[in-house]
């Protein structure tokens, strides 16, 4: 079963047969929302049942001459609308069946930032067609099974302002020294031996997580999965219409950058509200949006 399914508000399917019996009612109520032609006169075809505005499960697999539809794999999916990258994204298949991978170039994380595409049938459906595939930006998602709410830092705005330029500063610098500009490489050097001495010299009599205010980095050995740190912008909350459980739609500023993260109600420790932070461990989806 897939590890993601609570996230969505299926927390309760434990036995492998529940939940094929619960693929079998959703695969009914399914919309198909694009197809392939494949050899011998099959089609290959991808059907979504929306359980929760925004979100539910999509299934792939090939479609029979007769209409029998052979499920291959399944996962749950959560469409975003805010452009959360507009940074350089190149996509990568991934080896064991026909999905994508994205990676983005995303100087504000520090790191080359890899998500599960998860409207990769587009992008299929666009290079059988010989239409633009090149990616324009992308909304991302973070599914989360297991995640808390942590209090904010106590700051002032002038000093909230200064934190934002700051962030924007080490993009620029980033990007430079990507570029090969040697004073940009000495000037993040110096500046990550000043940020060394101060958390050693803080660490001592505060607590972590009053010193790291925002954090995104890779977690586990699967590269689309990180561990997030984000302040709450916006809060949603929306109720499976099968299983009846609420699911929390948060809406992080991490680092700078904008993002949703989905998580079931009972599995998120303490009470959300806008201006305090989310920490848990994602794994993170995305929406390519495409040129017309």
């Amino acid at each position: 079963m897939h590890k993601f399914m609570r996230t969505i508000g299926f927390s309760m399917y434990q036995k492998k047969q529940d939940m094929e019996k619960l693929l079998r009612r959703l695969a009914k109520e399914a919309e198909r929302i694009g197809q392939l032609s494949e050899r011998e006169g099959s089609t290959f075809c991808e059907l979504r049942a929306e359980t929760a505005p925004g979100m539910g499960v999509a299934m792939a697999g090939e479609m029979s001459p007769k209409g029998t539809f052979s499920r291959e794999y399944y996962y749950p999916y959560v469409t975003g609308t805010d452009i959360s990258s507009d940074a350089e994204c190149s996509i990568q298949r991934h080896t064991e069946r026909e999905t994508y991978a994205g990676l983005l170039d995303e100087y504000r994380v520090g790191i080359s930032l890899i998500f599960y595409i998860e409207n990769s049938m587009e992008y299929r459906m666009r290079h059988a067609g010989r239409q633009a595939v090149l990616p324009h930006g992308a909304a991302l998602t973070g599914l989360c099974v297991q995640g808390r709410v942590l209090l904010p830092i106590q700051k002032t705005e002038q000093q909230a302002e200064d934190s934002r330029q700051a962030a924007r500063k080490r993009s620029n610098l980033l990007e430079a020294a990507k570029r090969g500009d040697e004073d940009a490489i000495e000037t993040l050097t110096i500046e990550d031996i000043d940020l060394y001495s101060m958390v050693s010299r803080r660490i001592a009599h505060e607590d972590v997580y009053s010193i790291i205010e925002t954090c995104f980095m890779p977690c586990g050995v699967e590269c689309d999965q990180y561990s997030v740190i984000g302040e709450i912008t916006a809060i949603a909350l929306n109720k499976n219409r099968i299983t009846g459980e609420e699911i929390y739609n948060l809406t992080l500023d991490c680092n700078d950058m904008v993002f949703h993260v989905i998580i079931n109600k009972q599995d998120l420790l303490g009470e959300p509200k806008t201006g305090r932070r989310f920490k848990g461990q994602v794994w993170m989806q995305g929406t390519v949006k495409f040129e017309a």
